[in-house]
């Protein structure tokens, strides 16, 4: 199947897509872990505001194991695994995952036993430098896997230049979505440099006339009052921040805590502002 019509398969169309982020709190082995059934009922009340207010999809992640290693340990991935399995069996939208920092591994082991429709893979075709150590993308490994596992129907959303990274490897925006494409990508996310900073509109308009009509995502800081200008170059976004409820907190990585939920209100009028789009 090619990337555009699987992407239209999983989410019932090929524009304007929005997908909503559940941020999993601290997992097991983390300060700050609030139990298992604290943390499966926070997921499914995310869940709920995103669907009551009309998202496409969500895909869930482990933002606050912090620090992130490159592919976590036995401990999360059971957490990951039991409350995805909360989430799937509650969903009536499509369900992804992404394993934070770059554990393609266990994305696409808990994808296949769940039967999730997509993973993110933050770091795919680049080299980057982040704050928890270098990593290099395997894109041959992951496609590998993915046969290996017998979960090709499992879509790969992989960013280029990933935010919170410094890139090591040298190809320009351009390069790594061509890299990204010929290595099996079924979308490419694009994003800011950090939580909640979205990608210039120049710089995806560029992109968006060099790749043509393949699949790709804004990946970070869409909010009601941009993502129509956003979606007039991409097929859809990744939200999750701009939705929480309450104030950003100085100093917090993820801008926003672990405490705070999606308000199905702002959830609402992010997909009235998205529906504006034509």
């Amino acid at each position: 199947m090619a990337s555009g019509d699987r992407i239209k398969h999983i989410f019932g169309k090929s524009r304007n897509i929005a997908i909503g982020a559940i941020h999993l709190p601290p997992l097991l082995g983390y300060p700050g872990f609030p139990g298992i059934e604290i943390a499966a009922r926070n997921a499914r009340r995310d869940l709920l505001a995103f669907e009551e207010g009309g998202f496409d999809a969500v895909i869930f992640e482990n933002n606050y194991d912090i620090p992130h290693v490159e592919f976590i340990d036995p401990a999360s991935a059971a957490c990951m695994a039991v409350i995805g399995k909360e989430i799937r069996s509650a969903a009536k939208i499509p369900v992804g995952i992404s394993v934070l920092w770059n554990d393609y591994r266990a994305a696409l082991a808990i994808a296949k036993v769940l039967e999730l429709q997509f993973i993110r893979v933050p770091v795919f075709v680049d080299k980057v430098k982040t704050a928890y150590g270098i990593i290099e993308g395997r894109p041959k490994e992951i496609i590998a896997l993915r046969k290996n596992l017998g979960a090709r129907d499992v879509a790969l959303l992989t960013d280029i230049h990933v935010k919170h990274a410094k890139l090591l490897s040298h190809y320009s925006l351009e390069e790594s979505a061509h890299r990204a494409i010929a290595a099996g990508s079924d979308a490419l996310i694009v994003t800011g440099q950090w939580t909640g900073h979205a990608p210039g509109f120049d710089e995806i308009a560029a992109l968006r006339k060099m790749i043509g009509d393949f699949p790709m995502f804004a990946g970070s800081g869409a909010d009601k009052d941009n993502v129509v200008e956003l979606c007039r170059y991409a097929n859809g976004v990744i939200v999750s921040t701009a939705l929480k409820e309450g104030r950003n907190k100085p100093h917090e990585v993820n801008v926003k805590s672990y405490r705070q939920r999606i308000s199905e209100r702002k959830a609402a009028a992010f997909v009235r502002a998205l529906q504006n789009h034509r």
